[in-house]
């Protein structure tokens, strides 16, 4: 992604000193550290794009407490067990984690994150009162540990190029159809690392009426039906978002499944062409999707009473208004009262050139559905490469 040229805003600072948990069960002050931090910070899903102007703002900011961001990314899948083996050699060397839902599962799944609201709340926003609804809602998918950054309704969306697709599905009995007409044309990836891929399968349970979408394993049985049918006219399924969008734009693919980010951000990069266009389908409801800032166990009091201090700037309204970026996570914003206007020109230039008036509509007048609780997430992730994925070769 590229990133945004920005110019320096008057940022909020937290408080000085911040509190945790001792031993005692009461809370003890933890002060901020007297010498900078180096802090590494380990991306997987796609988030720098949004955030990473603002991280730097706090440094410059505050040079007393971070002497240097060091950014890396990763595939999501493979994180957690990394940080795992860091945690039982007694020698973490990840401070931050940015994630989507799937590593944050994950996580929560293996025991790796710091209890940030249940330790550290008192030195936090209260959250309930700064987010957006839903953003408060995909708040609580974090279990208190993690901090929710940035927000989006996501999707699932198809996305198409009108010149290949004269008629577009508008139901999932039409897109099967379609495909079946058309194989090898669709193409969605793996939804372990795909943003997009998760949203579509998440997002079918609805669609199709099943029921119960929020148990892949009892409750979707018409959602795997479907997933195995289509299945059988995708000729592979990518390991990350970017190859289907890429395969779009160089009309490999007819085709694809999307979301209001990755529709509008891969049109501003000139991955996708600009006339491209999108479609749902009939029974569409938002499955929104957040990105969090999560902290795994291990970590020095300097480095934690750093990064509660951080969390406080990454959610002021002027911090926040840097997730416009260029569209790559719609509208971006987790706070409440962020409008674009707020957002560096850049950003604003790219959403109206590349955006859609569309979308604030559809955005209004549909229901916004939360994404699997986190140990129902692994479930599917797990079900869907052993029912769907196993099926096509390495």
């Amino acid at each position: 992604m590229t990133k945004l040229d920005i110019s320096r805003r008057g940022f909020m600072g937290a408080a000085a000193g911040f509190a945790a948990m001792g031993t005692s069960g009461a809370f003890a002050q933890l002060a901020l550290p007297k010498e900078a931090v180096a802090i590494n910070v380990v991306d997987v899903a796609g988030n720098l794009a949004l955030t990473q102007k603002a991280f730097e703002a706090y440094r410059k900011a505050k040079p007393n407490l971070v002497s240097r961001f060091t950014f890396t990314k990763a595939p999501a899948p493979e994180l957690p067990g990394k940080i795992k083996a860091q945690q039982d050699a007694g020698r973490v060397d990840i401070d931050l984690v940015l994630t989507g839902t799937d590593a944050l599962a994950a996580g929560l799944d293996q025991k790796l994150w710091v209890d940030l609201l249940g330790t550290h709340g008192a030195q936090l926003p209260k959250l309930d009162d700064i987010l957006l609804e839903p953003a408060a809602r995909m708040q609580g998918l974090a279990k208190g540990q993690g901090v929710i950054v940035a927000y989006y309704p996501s999707g699932p969306l198809l996305e198409y190029m009108p010149d290949k697709v004269k008629t577009p599905p508008t139901s999932a009995e039409e897109l099967l159809a379609w495909a079946k007409a058309n194989p090898n044309k669709f193409l969605y990836a793996r939804p372990a690392n795909s943003g997009p891929g998760r949203t579509f399968m998440m997002g079918l349970p609805y669609i199709l009426g099943d029921s119960n979408p929020k148990d892949p394993v009892n409750g979707w049985a018409k959602t795997w039906a479907y997933l195995e049918e289509i299945g059988q006219y995708i000729e592979a399924y990518p390991t990350g978002t970017g190859v289907t969008m890429k395969e779009l734009g160089e009309g490999t693919r007819d085709i694809i499944v999307s979301t209001t980010g990755w529709d509008i951000n891969p049109r501003v990069l000139g991955v996708v062409p600009k006339e491209a266009k999108i479609q749902t389908l009939k029974n569409f409801r938002w499955v929104v999707d957040a990105h969090y800032m999560c902290v795994p166990k291990g970590l020095s009091n300097d480095k934690m009473a750093v990064l509660v201090d951080m969390m406080n700037f990454m959610l002021t309204k002027e911090a926040q208004a840097y997730t416009y970026d260029e569209g790559y996570f719609y509208p971006g914003p987790a706070v409440k009262d962020v409008p674009l206007s707020m957002a560096p020109a850049e950003s604003q230039a790219a959403i109206k050139e590349f955006g859609r008036p569309e979308y604030d509509k559809l955005i209004a007048d549909h229901p916004k559905e939360l994404p699997l609780e986190p140990d129902a997430m692994v479930v599917a992730f797990r079900m869907w490469d052993e029912r769907i994925g196993s099926k096509k070769k390495k």
